[in-house]
């Protein structure tokens, strides 16, 4: 995982990647042709085909194999080096020889279902380290239905890297970082590659993550100039690990030594109306329905306020940045925070430390792994099981939001209006639904009993098999139960921060019902002494207005939050940091 630079915007960032990478080519027609829809869906359909969400969740539940992702990771270590510049042509060192082995591992998984998965390369030019010539591995597994021609992708970088980003030949395991995605990835090739999706799902193994994000913006560059549509993007990086470090990137760990196996945080852009929030969210809602009943070791998702870690970033990323919806699967607890120039640093993350465990005294015999092998495969089945259904889910519908009398939501269905069934994700100062209604054999209903405030509405259309669609667009509106209408006036209300109780970052918003005036505006952040934190600029456009508020970590207090406009403070409210 890249530590990004503070003084280079996401943005810039990206647009420097994308103008300089060239001659991007994915090395197989049939899987390029799959990409694009343009295939006949018998030409791979599965015999028999297994396509009903039970057999597809259960399945994977149950074929997931700790020791199957001990066994690439040892792989992958052997390998020496696998920096995006290292050696290409030794057979046993380097990233040519890891990815040729992925490579044939994605061959070995097409044979053994009807050769219907399409291994290939994702090839760009880009000068990096000395390198210009640099290769993603895929796999395209078909869809059965080309009339929604958008793939699902499951991506993790192979690429590793010691304490200088461009070292070739020093000891580079990158087993944490990130050997565990994918570890992942190919995990979950071999296993979903049994069942059948009405979309076509692409598992990939990127590189170049380290020296900026390469080899993700190359498929997003591909896929702009292709033509590829894309669902959704679920990135996996640092996935495989427990252990907390001396030092981890906020938000993260409590300490050194903390042991976490049962929960995993979701990564994503934005707040309210964000299409990667929602992403997370149905990743988070399919668990708890699916595999929640059926798992033995029960996960805890948390839905994190910010993209990634501070100063840190992933291969979602430049999806995001490319207009697709995607989010970041991380471990609970890391090594490390990637400050390598740090003299005082003694953690894994970017060094050659990054290796598979501790050895017994004097002797070459692993005594522990760094990476908890069943914690990783229970992190895969979260993965595959929202794919799975997002691959073979209903299509996403639109709504009207209204409110209607005191306390009281209504909610009209106005787009895919086919569906028997629907369901109305409402959240109040979480990043998280609070509540999830099922609406069935109607396209209006209304929500009664509301307490006074803002709520943030999105609806999931239901196929008969019962699986959702991804959230439609977020809608928010302001309830009222008495006649007091809080907040500056009607035209303008500073809303309560989400997430609230925080620990590292919330979203401060401003609803403005309609244009303003004004000459400048910002959020000014207090502690309950008055000492001024920070001022946060923001935009007073019509509808709902955000901005991040970080304040690290290790930190807990009540604090205010004042919108000023023009110089007169206007509103305050109060947000409570813990963690």
């Amino acid at each position: 995982m890249k530590r990004l630079l503070l003084s280079i915007s996401l943005f810039s960032f990206s647009f420097f990647i994308a103008s300089s990478q060239s001659n991007i080519v994915c090395t197989d027609t049939s899987a390029q042709n799959v990409m694009l829809g343009k295939y006949s869906p018998l030409t791979y359909l599965a015999s028999p085909v297994l396509n009903r969400p039970d057999t597809i969740f259960q399945g994977i539940n149950k074929r997931i194999s700790p020791d199957s992702l001990k066994s690439y990771i040892i792989t992958m270590a052997s390998f020496g080096n696998r920096n995006t510049a290292s050696d290409t042509i030794s057979s046993t060192f380097g990233i040519g020889a890891a990815r040729r082995w992925v490579y044939s591992k994605f061959q070995e998984y097409s044979f053994a279902n009807q050769n219907r998965l399409l291994p290939a390369y994702l090839q760009f030019t880009l000068s990096t380290c000395g390198v210009s010539q640099h290769r993603n591995i895929i796999a395209v597994l078909p869809g059965i239905d080309t009339t929604d021609k958008s793939i699902i992708i499951i991506e993790g970088h192979i690429d590793s890297r010691c304490e200088n980003v461009c070292d070739t030949t020093c000891k580079a395991e990158g087993v944490e970082d990130n050997a565990s995605g994918a570890a992942l990835v190919m995990e979950l090739t071999r296993v979903m590659s049994k069942y059948s999706y009405n979309n076509t799902i692409v598992f990939m193994v990127t590189t170049g993550e380290e020296q900026g994000l390469y080899g993700g913006q190359a498929f997003v560059n591909y896929a702009k100039a292709k033509g590829v549509k894309i669902k959704a993007v679920l990135n996996n990086d640092v996935i495989g690990g427990i252990i907390c470090g001396y030092t981890s990137s906020a938000p993260s760990c409590p300490g050194y030594g903390d042991l976490d196996s049962t929960h995993v945080r979701l990564f994503s852009y934005g707040s309210f109306n964000s299409a990667h929030k929602g992403l997370s969210r149905f990743i988070k809602l399919e668990y708890k329905e699916n595999l929640l009943p059926i798992v033995s070791v029960p996960m805890s998702i948390n839905i994190m306020s910010p993209e990634d870690r501070t100063g840190r970033g992933g291969d979602h990323i430049p999806f995001r940045g490319g207009g697709f919806t995607a989010m970041r699967f991380t471990a609970e607890n890391e090594d490390g925070n990637a400050n390598v120039t740090d003299t005082a640093y003694h953690d894994r993350q970017h060094s050659t430390r990054d290796t598979l465990g501790t050895f017994k005294k004097s002797t070459s015999v692993l005594d522990s792994f760094f990476v908890n092998f069943p914690y990783l495969g229970r992190n895969a089945v979260i993965n595959g099981n929202a794919a799975g259904m997002l691959g073979i889910g209903p299509k996403q519908p639109d709504f009207n939001l209204t409110t209607v009398g005191n306390g009281t939501l209504r909610i009209q269905v106005t787009k895919q209006t086919q569906y028997k069934q629907y369901r109305i994700g409402v959240r109040t100062t979480t990043n998280d639904w609070d509540s999830v209604y099922t609406i069935t054999g109607t396209l209006i209903d209304t929500i009664k009993g509301l307490m006074h405030g803002v709520y943030d509405v999105s609806v999931m259309s239901v196929d008969t098999n019962g699986i959702e669609s991804l959230p439609s667009t977020e809608y928010s509106s302001t309830v009222t139960n008495t006649d007091e209408v809080r907040g500056i006036s009607k035209n303008i209300e500073l809303l309560q921060n989400k997430p609230n109780p925080f620990d590292f970052a919330t979203y401060i918003g401003v609803k403005v019902n309609s244009n303003v005036e004004y000459r400048d505006a910002y959020i000014l952040v207090r502690d309950m002494q008055g000492k001024e934190l920070k001022k946060l600029p923001i935009k007073l456009n019509e509808g709902t207005n955000e901005v991040l508020f970080e304040h690290g970590y290790s930190a807990r207090g009540i604090y205010s939050y004042s919108l000023v406009i023009d110089g007169r403070q206007v509103a305050s409210r109060q947000m409570i940091f813990a963690n």
